[in-house]
């Protein structure tokens, strides 16, 4: 079982249609993992049927209990983020969007009248879809430790996989070089990076490539959209040479993409023209590069 993980530099680049598609080709063995839990979109292509969900819980934000506050004001004085205000009553209250879930109030407070509840901060779930098992999850409005929740989503996707004896784990990652990208990567086998011919490609795929040099994570190169600027792909393609990447190869631009993706379908489900003939070589080839699982 090999864990491939997809990502990009950032939104838009089309590394969700892609995975889509490597699901599809995979035939039903993978377990795919959306771990792109701040802006999660696999489930619009996928449409899983959920069978299991599981809260998750993260940080801490104070709560006053107004029956044991003696509005003595030392909670007051020690919150350094402004947290903590005198009500007309006299009863402290907690702003609990200012809140940073120090304890620092719950711990000095005299009359112990502040409890310290952990936060709710969204959902995982597992979920069965036509291509298999899906583990994905949502994260609530600016709730935190989305790094956290892509560790919790890739840990219950390899326990899946050998349970079920998948020959891969297919990750959506988030985009960027942040703590979720990190939590996506570690230990995985591979890094498929999506990335557009552009000069702000070519920026993102430095940065992405001196991340997964540093995690110990081999990587290869799928250019979308490379007929926008053939010159820019093969800029793309020399730096994958120069600096021993692998290189998976091109997708063109095709309004099919976006008809797949209206349609609620993988993009080699939805056709079986020019594009998807690209998405299909590119599976091919990473399947072929060194330490990736090969085809039976």
């Amino acid at each position: 079982m090999k864990e491939i993980v997809v990502i990009s530099g950032k939104g838009g680049t089309g590394k969700t249609s892609i995975t889509a598609s490597f699901a599809a080709l995979a035939k039903g063995k993978a377990i795919v993992a959306d771990c792109d839990v701040d802006a999660a979109d696999l489930h619009l292509l996928l449409d899983p049927d959920r069978k299991r969900q599981v809260p998750f819980f993260s940080g801490h934000t104070a709560l006053v209990n107004s029956e044991r506050c003696t509005g003595c004001g030392r909670c007051v004085t020690l919150c350094r983020f402004g947290a903590i205000r005198d009500s007309a009553n006299g009863i402290c209250e907690v702003d609990p969007i200012a809140c940073e879930g120090c304890g620092v109030c719950v711990r000095f407070c005299p009359s112990e009248a502040i409890t310290f509840q952990e936060n709710r901060c969204g959902d995982w779930y597992v979920s069965s879809t036509r291509f298999g098992t899906m583990v994905h999850a949502r994260l609530g409005i600016a709730a935190e430790n989305s790094g956290r929740l892509v560790t919790l989503v890739r840990t219950e996707a390899k326990r899946l996989a050998e349970e079920q004896q998948a020959r891969y784990v297919l990750i959506d990652g988030s985009p960027g070089i942040g703590c979720p990208v990190i939590a996506s990567l570690t230990a995985a086998q591979l890094a498929v990076i999506v990335i557009e011919p552009t000069v702000s490609g070519v920026h993102d795929l430095r940065r992405i490539a001196g991340l997964t040099r540093q995690l110990g994570v081999s990587s290869i190169v799928c250019v979308n959209k490379w007929d926008i600027n053939p010159a820019m792909t093969e800029t793309i393609r020399r730096f994958t040479e120069t600096e021993g990447i692998g290189f998976a190869g091109t997708v063109r631009y095709d309004h099919v993409v976006t008809a797949a993706q209206r349609a609620g379908k993988a993009v080699v489900e939805f056709s079986e023209g020019p594009v998807a003939e690209d998405i299909t070589g590119v599976w091919l080839q990473v399947n072929a590069y060194p330490g990736s699982p090969k085809i039976s």
